[in-house]
């Protein structure tokens, strides 16, 4: 069954229910139902078959969603594009993707139009006919998202996911979460990511819930409505600005079950936060390339299991590898994942899939340890890891404490180059002025061997963070260039 199959279906059990929450729109499951077909005929017409491309350029909107069922339907892939990205850097992507057909919204109508050799349309204007009916027919193996990933290393790459690793991710958060038709969730994360497109909303089509959507994140508007849905989905960037809001002490804890967060390292004491109101903080672990889910916490075990990754999901198997072999539990190791979620492929990259997938198994770049319950504990990514004298230093580890100082907004450890010792690890800390390096590492003392401690602190106006947050480690280590550290 291909994955548009859940709208069709939910709308013959529950035609008036809502199935998007929209501005001041909403659109049944009847109603999707007819675009999701209206629109795979308008692409099937325009000549997009199985295995062409579709890219969407736009804020979040319900056409999103339209045109990735309506792939699915025909075969095609959808490229959501990042909009956050330059002119240049789109005009890469879209060369690199060649869809055969670039949809956009009203937002970037002239950015759109200024795409070298693309056949553009904006999403609710007259689509253009092909050469021929698309052809072929969808099969659930098909590959139906080619997302570019944001990248913490600034080096996008193109991940190939099939409708079966969408439902593999669908069917693991319904489980993570408690998924019913009852169930609003909100999404303002952008769906440029697999986090704002498969945590929450593709799961809630799989069920026929409802999915509120927002355009863009805005703090204030994120705290309102999530007085109105059962589940939301963050990142602590996005979760930090809606606790600092007004409206936050208005959130319903007995409405609200559950906010899921992913995306990088979460802190606990953010976490924290928002469970003294009783509010489940259900951790996701994964990557774009296994769609994303592949370790989560549940809800009903979230608030007793703080700071943990959570379980390997149902459908995937998970390992951690060192030195080609499984380490046994209480020691850490690379997060290696199998399953129908992992990617198929990075697009038009053979020498990177088969670096990446070794028998299948999809090698996440991220270390983490498990306890003797099952439960994963994140420890960073191993591109992070300082090695300095012959020991791994795990950045994460000290940013964890370093955030527990009072005025520290923002922090980031990286490696900087040393004759004596070949990498020191050094902390760059937003902090306002008249905070001293002394209280950011005093902290540590007695916390963490010697060897892990900053041999600088450098103070700055802000890190420099992708789409989802994550705080990209090659522009960090360039700033500590650029102040001569």
């Amino acid at each position: 069954m291909t994955i548009d199959r859940w709208i069709v279906d939910a709308a013959a059990r529950t035609p008036a229910k809502p199935a998007i929450e929209f501005g001041e729109g909403t659109l049944t499951y009847s109603e999707l139902a007819v675009r999701v077909r209206e629109r795979a005929r308008t692409l099937a017409a325009a000549g997009i078959g199985r295995g062409d491309r579709v890219a969407w350029y736009g804020l979040n909107h319900p056409e999103a969603f339209v045109l990735l069922f309506a792939c699915a339907s025909v075969g095609a892939l959808l490229v959501p594009v990042n909009w956050r990205l330059s002119d240049s850097e789109v005009a890469e992507v879209i060369a690199k993707c060649r869809p055969g057909l670039v949809v956009h919204d009203r937002n970037m109508r002239l950015r759109a139009r200024e795409l070298p050799d693309a056949r553009v349309v904006e999403f609710d204007g007259t689509y253009p006919s092909g050469t021929g009916g698309g052809t072929g027919t969808a099969r659930r193996e098909d590959p139906v998202l080619l997302v570019f990933t944001s990248g913490s290393t600034g080096h996008p790459k193109g991940v190939v996911l099939t409708q079966k690793a969408l439902a593999c991710n669908a069917a693991m958060s319904v489980e993570a979460h408690g998924l019913t038709p009852a169930d609003r969730v909100l999404n303002v994360l952008p769906l440029f990511h697999v986090g704002g497109l498969n945590i929450l909303p593709t799961p809630a089509f799989s069920v026929g819930a409802t999915v509120v959507l927002h355009e863009r994140f805005d703090p204030g508007a994120t705290c309102a409505g999530m007085e109105e849905v059962t589940h939301a989905i963050t990142v602590p960037t996005v979760l930090r600005a809606v606790i600092e809001c007004s409206g936050w002490k208005k959130v319903d804890p007995g409405r609200l079950r559950a906010i899921s967060i992913g995306s990088t390292d979460v802190p606990v004491p953010l976490i924290e936060t928002v469970q003294e109101r009783g509010i489940p903080v259900v951790q996701i672990y994964g990557a774009t390339e296994t769609g994303p889910l592949a370790i989560h916490q549940r809800v009903g075990e979230a608030m007793a299991t703080t700071g943990s990754i959570g379980r390997a999901g149902s459908r995937c198997d998970v390992r951690l590898v060192r030195d080609g072999g499984d380490v046994p539990d209480g020691e850490t190791g690379e997060i290696w994942v199998r399953g129908d979620n992992v990617l198929r492929e990075y697009w038009e990259r053979p020498d990177l899939t088969s670096e990446m997938i070794r028998d299948g198994w999809f090698r996440t770049g991220d270390v983490a340890r498990r306890d003797g319950t099952g439960l994963y504990w994140f420890a960073d990514r191993i591109k992070h890891v300082v090695i300095s004298g012959g020991e791994n230093i795990y950045p994460a580890e000290i940013e964890r404490i370093v955030r527990e100082v009072p005025g520290v907004a923002d922090v980031a450890v990286v490696g900087r180059s040393d004759l004596k010792w070949g990498e020191v690890p050094v902390a760059v800390v937003v902090a306002p002025d008249g905070l001293e390096a002394e209280a950011v590492l005093a902290p540590l003392r007695g916390r963490l061997a010697r060897y892990k401690h900053p041999r600088d602190v450098v103070f700055v106006d802000s890190l420099p963070r992708n789409a989802m947050g994550k705080v990209v480690a090659a522009d960090v280590r360039a700033m500590l260039d650029d102040v001569g550290a």
